[in-house]
């Protein structure tokens, strides 16, 4: 199995003594679409990670915001004071309230920063409320919206964007319409419905976006929907990514300390790496290490 160098594209840090992260709090109802919360409302830090990621070869990795409350400048600004001398939080993914008067200002100051490397939307609208991480199904083509992430052209940043399969139509007219603009799909685009329907129409919606090359995907967090994950579950989901987007376009992630609800840290790579023995060595190097150096400029 795969025993390379390893960058992790996706994960988070949160200090609660800092009062920036009310989501992860029992009195916040605003993400009902993630259950367990509570099992990851506790401080995670360089060390806590270094920690988790021990048994790995992990030698960089990508922080993601983590939906940091008020100036989402502010969480950059906190990871510049944390220790790079282990490679967590190489790079980072910002916030910036996009589609509102605020993103401008906050997308250029974002920019600013040399380890930043693109802003994160989110799109993830189901028909049940409580899956719901927005309230509209059509924010993807709200105008204002759509202004700013063509701001990101302007400043060298990529797009990250959550989404479910229901916003596959809108994520490829938004890729169609900016073919310069880099964007990378979280969570394997998120196959949250595990009946036979929702799952086609999650492999019809990956099928659809993969087909523009300014998409690629991250294989992270691959027990989020799959609550009673097996290897082979697992495996679907991620030779569909692969499937869909070649391994020239996935990489392999965690999404810790999120993921940590329903896998482990090395149950997350260890499953990965079985599932990729399969692979060529060229193929497994791009999944685990390349694509990410690549995409996130390491």
């Amino acid at each position: 199995m795969y025993s390379g160098p390893i960058i992790d594209p996706h994960h988070h840090l949160w200090d609660l003594s800092m009062g920036k992260h009310p989501w992860l709090l029992p009195t916040d109802p605003s993400v009902q679409a993630v259950a367990g919360l509570s099992e990851i409302a506790t401080n995670y830090l360089v060390d806590d990670y270094v920690r988790d990621s021990s048994g790995h070869n992990v030698v960089a990795t990508v922080h993601i915001e983590a939906l940091w409350a008020g100036d989402p400048v502010g969480e950059t600004q906190w990871l510049e004071t944390l220790d790079k001398s282990k490679g967590v939080a190489s790079r980072y993914v910002g916030g910036a309230s996009l589609g509102t008067p605020a993103a401008a200002d906050a997308i250029a100051r974002q920019a600013a920063f040399e380890r930043m490397t693109g802003i994160r939307g989110i799109l993830s609208w189901h028909p049940d409320p409580k899956k719901c991480f927005v309230a509209d199904p059509e924010l993807g083509r709200n105008p204002a919206w759509r202004s700013d992430i063509a701001r990101l052209r302007e400043h060298g940043l990529n797009l990250e964007l959550m989404m479910y399969p229901y916003q596959a139509e809108i994520v490829r007219e938004i890729a169609d319409a900016l073919p310069d603009l880099q964007i990378i799909i979280n969570h394997c685009g998120s196959p949250i419905d595990r009946d036979p329907e929702g799952m086609q129409r999650w492999r019809d919606g990956l099928k659809l976006i993969s087909a523009c090359p300014n998409i690629a995907i991250k294989i992270s967090n691959p027990g989020a929907y799959d609550h009673d994950w097996t290897l082979e579950s697992v495996r679907d989901v991620a030779m569909h990514c692969i499937d869909c987007f070649g391994s020239e376009r996935s990489m392999f992630g965690t999404d810790y300390p999120v993921s940590k609800i329903q896998m482990s840290y090395d149950q997350i790579y260890d499953t990965f790496k079985t599932i990729a023995a399969a692979l060529s060595p060229q193929e497994q190097s791009r999944l685990f290490h390349d694509n990410a150096k690549r995409f996130y400029r390491l």
